[in-house]
């Protein structure tokens, strides 16, 4: 790490162990405020884009260019009647979604958005709080945030939910290790897992073009973990009817919706952070003094991180869902194996440089060969066909189990009548009221 990195990440520590009691509120409350404010822009943004996109008009009725029709929905669901479902357990029913929520806007608090500034005279830093090891805080977030997705589709007591569950559970198990091996990279050239060593360390250069493989494998990753086009199998409603979430109404149903779009605004952040150089100022004018400081700095996070967000939005209005084989296959046999590769070349790079004479030029030209040789066997070697049917076998990924069984209807006296048999409210029959 160069020193240029260590008295950024000493300056950063002592501002915000300076920090008054009034100064850390009002950095927690902005930081909730502009998650809740930056989730009801993303949703109306991304139904103007995406409507730009299919020539047709947007939300443009209600505020100004109806850019309140995203708050009007939110309105609109906290006043809608909650229903809970019968077979539902109650206390997870109820806790899932603020499993999903509570760890996505945690995650902000280890984010830099901007360096040093003066906030009513108060020197500090645009950030909560500088961990050690902000990137696996990051990292665990948002592991668990999917965890009540999970939890939300298990006790709703329906097939369809639980099923959108297990998706989830293998999707985090694919996409994670995807996304955690390709930031392997960025910490051993930082040297450090804080997230303000991480851009104080990229002021010679970005990692976005020192670790391209990385940042690629990052990207992909990141839209399979929040769950977004073409990765959204939790909630292909054309398979699942409505995913895990098909069962909630209401604020519950918001909750899951808000957790969602502020995951996104947190992978965008921390894509942000790791690989485009958190709040410095791109070329040339991170030669300027006056466009690369100060409030500057938040001026040009924001807008990095609204070029991520544009790509979800771009990626939804432009591709098509994946088969779930294609997603486990993209994931197992492509991003994980390509990050390890990657990871062994930065070694090998890293080893070979800090010994003596070593030719860095001839080490890649070296590596570059062998990898060749390595994607050409691995292409041309067709996948494992089941001889009768000549259709791939599914085995090689993690599925659901294929036995799944429709929960038993509860036993309890319904309004009128039983669930399995006897007259329904009005004289008619149980299999007639089915019908009807």
């Amino acid at each position: 790490m160069t020193a240029l990195a260590q008295e950024g990440m000493t300056r950063t520590q002592e501002l915000l162990a300076d920090d008054p009691i009034w100064l850390i509120l009002l950095k927690v409350v902005v930081l909730f405020g502009g998650g809740v404010v930056l989730t009801l822009v993303m949703i109306n943004a991304e139904r103007k884009v995406v409507g730009r996109m299919q020539q047709r008009p947007g939300p443009n009725r209600v505020g100004p260019g109806g850019w309140l029709q995203s708050l009007a929905d939110g309105l609109k669901l906290a006043f809608k009647e909650d229903i809970m479902p019968v077979l539902a357990d109650k206390p997870v029913y109820f806790i899932a979604p603020v499993i999903s929520t509570i760890p996505a806007f945690v995650a902000f608090s280890v984010i830099p958005f901007g360096g040093e500034v003066s906030i009513f005279g108060e020197p500090t830093v645009l950030q909560l709080v500088d961990l050690p090891v902000g990137v696996l805080v990051v990292l665990a977030c948002s592991s668990i945030g999917v965890y009540g997705i999970v939890l939300g589709g298990w006790a709703s007591g329906s097939p369809y939910p639980l099923l959108a569950a297990l998706r989830s559970a293998a999707q985090v198990i694919s996409y994670e290790i995807a996304l955690g091996l390709s930031i392997v990279a960025v910490i051993l050239y930082a040297g450090s897992l804080s997230t303000a060593d991480i851009v104080a360390a990229q002021s010679t250069g970005w990692y976005f073009w020192l670790l391209v493989p990385s940042f690629v494998v990052f990207v992909i990753a990141m839209v399979g973990e929040t769950n977004r086009a073409p990765f959204d199998l939790p909630e292909a409603e054309s398979e699942l009817v409505g995913g895990f979430h098909t069962e909630y109404s209401s604020l519950k149903f918001a909750l899951f919706f808000l957790a969602e779009y502020v995951n996104m605004v947190t992978v965008s952040a921390m894509a942000t952070t790791l690989f485009l150089g958190g709040g410095m100022a791109p070329w040339p004018l991170s030669n300027v003094a006056l466009f690369s400081g100060g409030w500057f700095q938040f001026l040009w996070f924001l807008i990095k991180t609204a070029i991520f967000l544009f790509l979800f939005i771009w990626l939804r209005g432009t591709l098509p869902r994946l088969r779930y084989d294609q997603f486990m296959r993209l994931g197992w046999k492509a991003l994980v194996p390509i990050s390890l590769l990657w990871i062994l070349t930065i070694f090998a790079i890293r080893a070979y440089r800090n010994s003596e004479g070593g030719d860095v030029t001839a080490l890649l030209f070296t590596l570059g060969i062998v990898l060749a040789v390595v994607l050409v066997v691995a292409f041309l070697v067709p996948d494992r066909l089941e001889p009768e049917r000549g259709i791939e076998l599914a085995s090689d990924y993690p599925i659901p189990p294929l036995d799944l069984i429709v929960p038993k209807p509860s036993r309890h006296k319904l309004r009128g009548g039983t669930a399995s048999a006897g007259p329904g409210p009005a004289g008619i029959s149980s299999k007639e009221t089915e019908h009807v």
